[in-house]
């Protein structure tokens, strides 16, 4: 990748005044008149495994995402959905990019909405969010629902009066938890639109990583005559990498492909925002597809956002002592193949409000150096939850929400539940490789015993998905096999019915609420916030080298996420950053982690990481006893 690249993140030292005359003369505008529009603000062009089905080989896909313009956060549910494109799940195929035609074509559309003139245009169907049935469409130019589409100077006003941050102050500078948007869903300050996330009209270079994209509905959310892109994505072989080179203006859009050991899914999902005095860092649970943010109404993720302040000066970046989670996050971009000067340019940023955060990852592969094996999967999550200062031998309780399941066995689960502890991953893998065999069959019923008591895992039954406002079509990245549930080896007990706060709203999230038992000495807990559904693709496998003898991790996904300590001082209190509306549900006071009088246990997470489903959930072990049928069962995806 040039040099001109990684100086995305670093400034804009690269201007090249004839890539901008020759792009605003392809789109038959005057280039004095782009070059008045960046003198008042406005970027130079050259500034500056889920679908979720991919876990043990359940082919499933995630759909469509989000409206435009706005970016206040009201105070209610929007009350018409906008023009959505279809959505388009192919390798970037529409991203050959014929700008002349593509402004002709807005031109033609906005003429076409003035002569009409008409507020009560019945909106056009939701797309079937299933892959198969998405089709590439023209970009389309779409306001944001319950919204009056803004004129260019209204916008920008808008932009500069709510958004833009003082050089002093930034939008989140120590950290958020938020839900996507919903439409159709009332507002509490809870949540955030994707127009909010990227501030389109001011972002310069965007590095962005999903597992599966649409590429039509993604261009119309950003302004690639002001932003560069970097799209690390999934590309099956040499051929397939050209051709999606091909297909994209070369000198706006590049690509990463990370390497990819044998079978799995590239299914991280992260950003990396660059704006004119600060970074923004995105995790969020959802691909960039348009419902995955909110478009339809149908489908939720959740999503971390922190704000980091570009230094001033060589001096302030050279003493600059880096946290654990840009470590790990400088560690998780080199092993994807991100440049080096671009992973490089990322200590231009001040770090400092990542310390009480950790970024925690899987890389694929098999990890055979102990370096290597105890910073990733759920080995890398215990040595995470350790440097947070959260490792305790007492119990815990562990809610995992997930949008699709693998060939679950307790033995996964007891790896999970000890990293949460703080262990290396290594308590499990002795339990099964150490020791006479009596010693060993204690040890895993132990695990086993420890698993059910503390452990609920959440997924939505199949009376949820065809109640829910999407219907079977909307449950298409929803992903579990019912050979996996009818398998002696599945911990059917531990699943309960995933039904969302908001009614008739799916979920995408991936979420763990980790919190001290009630008898525990230790008081504080914390929130797992990312990619990784619950399945051994996404986590690993400690297993014995038969070379070596010694332990190795096997991975098969590249996952993402962060830890979001919630700790003692923190509890029974609201946390200004997080909550900044008065009345939102989210507010409530509660004793720590002690139970409320209303039986809210999850109550301490509120006002840090919001608690996206309905606790504790009906038992889907017990529905299928009870004689439900097949309503009280799991949501199979191929019964769809």
């Amino acid at each position: 990748m040039a040099d001109h690249w990684a100086a995305g993140i670093n400034g804009d030292e690269d201007d090249d005044e004839a890539l901008r005359i020759a792009i605003a003369m392809s789109l038959g505008q005057d280039p004095e008149q782009t070059r008045r529009r960046g003198d008042e603000g406005v970027i130079d062009l050259t500034g500056g495994d889920d679908g979720d089905g991919d876990d043990d080989g359940n082919a499933g896909a995630d759909g469509a995402d989000d409206g435009d313009a706005g970016v206040g956060v009201g105070d209610g549910g929007d009350t018409r959905p906008p023009d959505l494109p279809p959505t388009s799940t192919s390798a970037f195929s529409a991203l050959g990019l014929d700008r002349k035609k593509m402004e002709e074509e807005r031109l033609a559309r906005a003429g076409k909405r003035k002569a009409s003139q008409l507020d009560d245009v019945q909106p056009p169907p939701r797309p079937i969010q299933r892959p198969k049935m998405a089709n590439p469409s023209n970009l389309p130019s779409v306001a944001t629902p319950g919204e009056k589409k803004a004129k260019p100077a209204e916008l920008k006003d808008t932009v500069s009066s709510s958004t833009t941050p003082s050089r002093d102050r930034l939008p989140f500078p120590q950290g958020v938890v938020k839900k996507t948007w919903a439409f159709n869903q009332p507002r509490h300050g809870d949540d955030i639109k994707i127009e909010e996330v990227l501030q389109k009209h001011r972002l310069e270079l965007a590095v962005l990583s999903s597992y599966q994209w649409d590429e039509e509905w993604m261009l119309s959310r950003i302004d690639i005559a002001r932003t560069k892109l970097i799209l690390i994505a999934f590309a099956a072989d040499e051929a397939q990498k050209e051709e999606m080179r091909s297909n994209v203006p070369r000198d706006r859009i590049r690509f990463c492909f990370p390497p990819m050991q044998g079978i799995g899914a590239m299914h991280s999902k992260l950003m990396l925002l660059k704006y004119d005095k600060y970074m923004r860092i995105v995790v969020p649970t959802g691909n960039l597809m348009s419902f995955d943010w909110g478009e339809t109404g149908t489908m939720e993720n959740m999503v971390f956002i922190i704000d980091l302040p570009k230094f001033q000066s060589a001096e302030e970046r050279e003493a600059q002592t880096l946290t654990p989670f840009a470590d790990e996050l400088f560690y998780f971009l080199r092993a994807q193949g991100l440049d080096e000067k671009l992973v490089a340019s990322l200590r231009n940023y001040d770090f400092a409000e990542t310390g009480c955060y950790r970024f925690v990852h899987t890389i694929p592969g098999s990890h055979t150096a102990e370096e290597a094996w105890r910073r990733t999967g759920y080995c890398g999550l215990g040595q995470a939850v350790g440097t947070l200062g959260l490792s305790s031998s007492d119990p815990i309780e562990l809610d995992f929400v997930c949008a699709s399941l693998g060939a679950v066995n307790y033995s996964l689960l007891a790896a999970l539940y000890y990293a949460c502890q703080g262990d290396s991953g290594l308590k499990e893998y002795e339990s099964r490789t150490s020791g006479a065999k009596g010693k060993r069959d204690a040890a895993v019923d132990e695990a086993v015993s420890t698993v059910k008591r503390h452990m609920r895992i959440f997924f939505p039954s199949r009376e949820t998905v065809l109640q829910s406002k999407g219907g079977r079509d909307g449950a298409g990245t929803i992903c579990f096999q019912a050979k996996w549930w009818q398998a002696a080896t599945f911990p059917r007990e531990l699943l309960r019915d995933c039904r969302s706060t908001r009614a008739g709203v799916l979920m995408h999230s991936k979420v763990m609420f980790i919190r001290p038992h009630p008898s525990a000495t230790t008081k504080s807990g914390f929130a797992y916030v990312g990619s990784a559904n619950l399945s051994e693709s996404a986590w690993g496998r400690l297993v014995r080298d038969r070379t070596s003898g010694k332990p190795k991790l096997t991975c098969r996904n590249w996952e993402c996420g962060v830890l979001i300590k919630v700790p003692q001082e923190d509890q029974g209190r609201q946390k200004p950053q997080l909550l900044q509306q008065k009345g939102q549900s989210e507010g409530r006071r509660h004793d720590g982690f002690r139970e409320a009088d209303d039986g809210d246990v999850l109550g301490a997470f509120r006002g840090r990481v919001p608690v996206p489903m309905e606790w504790p959930g009906r038992s889907l072990s017990s529905s299928s006893a009870a004689g439900e049928g097949a309503m009280g069962t799991p949501w199979f995806y191929q019964d769809g």
